[in-house]
């Protein structure tokens, strides 16, 4: 049955993605450095975590970012993401709904999210290519604040039972126009480049998710399900999270979200001087919570918040907005980034 194929997929994605968890990111936060202030002249309790994404205020700017549903063991980790969410004042993002599109039976391994967080910010998800119809289906199966729409060429290209064209653009502008929430069109661990963003801002798009290479590595994951391993040549495939940042900071008009490597509070804050408005994190939080408990990754990611608080004190930055206006070093590497791509404008 149709339901059983695509639901042992999700089950295959969700331990490959941690068969191939790794510690060590390559999404560049390490090049960057912020400049140490000794008189902050603040405390930790003035800090206000507070962010906007469009008409939607998130009371910490953090977001545990799309991963899974469609099978039964999906929709008891939905369920527990559901109850994090709820717990640390996060928003939650849905992994994928297009089998439920399929199958209804799949749906309840997705209505967990909202069901557990009733109060919360909670984003569908659905691939681009989608009509206007589906993106609103998905949308009221949550009752969601919004809908990430996700583009991933590279993943689809290098899975075996993959997509060989896409023709995405006139859909996306036609969802963005039709929806009343905000659409967030997000890549899935490529990273995104200035002419991908102008494009998108060209046919309406204002909130992008840059998911940057650097975290949960789909060329790779997608490789080993093939039978003879034979495009380990693209595992590097794409832009690294801090460089589809700087990349952004070339179209002013978008919102962006900054997803893929973020390992601690530190790239979280560095993220957010580089004008993210929302950090996300799905790789980390699906690591602790496989290896230990929901108790012990809400620590986490309570711990995280906390983190985040204490750089913003050692550098004097009440709010995000203040976090933009640090002055930040870049490494060799990324200053030769910026110069390649024409990207050296004042942030």
């Amino acid at each position: 049955m149709e339901l059983s194929r695509h639901a042992h997929r999700k089950d295959e994605h969700l331990s490959l993605a941690e068969k191939f968890y790794t510690s060590q990111a390559t999404s560049q936060f390490d090049q960057l450095r912020f400049v140490h202030q000794s008189f902050p002249e603040m405390g930790v309790a003035d800090t206000d975590l507070t962010t906007t994404l469009g008409p939607l205020t998130l009371p910490i700017p953090l977001l545990i970012e799309a991963m899974t549903g469609g099978s039964p063991r999906t929709g008891q980790v939905n369920a527990q993401l559901g109850r994090l969410a709820a717990r640390t004042k996060m928003a939650v993002a849905s992994g994928s709904q297009s089998i439920a599109l399929k199958d209804d039976r799949a749906i309840a391994t997705f209505t967990p999210l909202r069901e557990n967080n009733p109060d919360g910010l909670v984003f569908a998800n659905l691939g681009a290519g989608h009509t206007v119809a589906q993106a609103q289906r998905v949308v009221d199966m949550l009752a969601a604040d919004a809908l990430e729409l996700h583009v991933n060429t590279a993943q689809e290209l290098i899975m075996p039972e993959g997509d060989r064209a896409f023709h995405w653009l006139d859909g996306i502008g036609e969802t963005v126009a039709a929806l009343n929430v905000p659409v967030i069109v997000k890549e899935v661990g490529f990273g995104m480049a200035r002419e991908t963003l102008t494009r998108l801002a060209a046919v309406g798009v204002h909130y992008v998710d840059l998911g940057g290479r650097g975290g949960t590595n789909f060329a790779t994951i997608e490789n080993f399900r093939r039978p003879q391993k034979d495009l380990d040549y693209l595992a590097n495939w794409g832009q690294s999270t801090v460089e589809s940042l700087l990349e952004a900071q070339a179209v002013p008009d978008l919102t962006t979200i900054a997803t893929g490597g973020i390992r601690n509070p530190l790239d979280i804050a560095k993220a957010l001087a580089l004008g993210a408005t929302v950090v996300g994190s799905a790789g980390q939080v699906l690591h602790h919570l496989l290896k230990t408990d929901e108790d012990a990754t809400a620590k986490f990611l309570l711990n995280w918040q906390d983190g985040l608080r204490r750089i913003m004190t050692l550098l004097g930055a009440r709010t995000v907005a203040d976090l933009r206006q640090q002055p930040l070093l870049f490494s060799p590497e990324l200053e030769n980034y910026r110069r390649q791509r024409q990207l050296n404008n004042e942030r």
